[in-house]
């Protein structure tokens, strides 16, 4: 009778250990038992990579950019995360003018309306596009920045599973967002 029981026992713990894994991550189930809830580098990476390529028309379609190749890291002992970005430059009538490559670093912050981390304050930290002739002067830096600008404000670079955000306790909500330690961690309310 004492082996059943442990036997027993031995198998509910199993079912909830496996229940718990069927959360997501060890982090969610924190945050929801917790006071925050954090995300790595690859989870957030996987999200971008379903996100990409996108397209930006300017000035009416006479300019457009296209970002592709998102490569997010968390540098040790920042408290921003870095995105480098491929991009394409066209214009009326011409495709691909230029080819190149920018950087950016950046906080997050949380979003309710698309429940979503997005950039928060994002600074370029360089454009490299080779051969842009007249847009190198300080319409390329623009055209980037004005990109950046709709995206941040736009498109999360994360969006928050709401079955998550469900699962929260009532008395909990999302407050402010930080990177910590090489994760982005979302403090709870």
């Amino acid at each position: 009778m004492r082996t059943r029981r442990r036997f027993l026992s031995a198998m509910l713990a199993a079912g909830a250990v496996l229940a718990l894994a069927g959360c997501g991550t060890l982090n969610t189930v924190t945050g929801l038992l917790g006071n925050q809830i954090a995300f790595t580098q690859p989870q957030l990476q996987r999200h971008l990579n379903h996100s990409f390529p996108r397209e930006f028309d300017k000035l009416g379609g006479l300019v457009s950019a296209t970002l592709t190749n998102p490569r997010l890291s968390i540098p040790s002992g920042d408290d921003r995360l870095r995105l480098d970005f491929d991009i394409g430059v066209s214009a009326l009538g011409a495709r691909d003018v230029s080819r190149g490559h920018f950087a950016l670093a950046s906080r997050l912050r949380y979003d309710p309306a698309t429940q979503g981390l997005h950039l928060d304050d994002p600074e370029i930290l360089s454009v490299e596009v080779p051969g842009s002739g007249a847009l190198m002067s300080g319409g390329t830096r623009q055209l980037v920045n004005t990109v950046l600008a709709e995206y941040a404000r736009s498109e999360p670079v994360y969006r928050i599973d709401s079955d998550i955000l469900r699962r929260l306790p009532a008395s909990k909500r999302i407050g402010s967002t930080r990177i910590e330690g090489g994760r982005v961690v979302v403090h709870l309310q």
